[in-house]
């Protein structure tokens, strides 16, 4: 599973012309899943997207995580994650998980990021054509894959 960690001042998603998520200040979070993927993946990888210390403290540090600015989360399925760009000019995306290992591990991952954070979270809708607007701060972009937990 991979994540890609945008801290924003504020993020959106669209789908057909509606707003389906918006948040102030927090992460935008794009989330690749892969065939191999388990609940164990979602567990391990909500508990670090919340624990990230990526926000500045009043010594202008990185040194605060979402629960200690108040910030939220929108997170947005997103299969090009896990792109292969070995051969030729198309991608393959034969490591994305199909949708019916992909979409239940995504909900997983709804809720374990509610439960971490301690509240609900904003949403894309999974395999919908969706258009992401942000505001990046600072601009700060982590990519954290599951695989490389060690």
């Amino acid at each position: 599973m991979i994540a890609v960690i945008q801290r924003v001042s504020e993020a959106s998603v669209t789908i057909e012309g509606r707003i389906n998520g918006q948040i102030q200040q927090g992460f935008l979070v794009l989330l690749g899943i892969t065939h191999t993927d388990t609940d164990e993946d979602t567990e391990w990888l909500a508990k670090k997207i919340v624990g990230m210390r990526i926000f500045s403290d009043a010594e202008g540090k990185m040194n605060l995580d979402l629960k200690s600015i108040d910030g939220n989360i929108l997170l947005i399925s997103q299969f090009t994650l896990h792109a292969s760009t070995k051969k030729g000019n198309r991608p393959s995306f034969i490591e994305a998980a199909r949708p019916e290992v992909a979409i239940p591990l995504y909900n997983r991952m709804i809720q374990r990021l509610a439960e971490e954070l301690g509240r609900p979270i904003q949403t894309g809708e999974f395999g919908a054509d969706m258009k992401v607007s942000l505001l990046n701060d600072g601009p700060v972009t982590i990519v954290i894959d599951s695989k490389n937990k060690v």
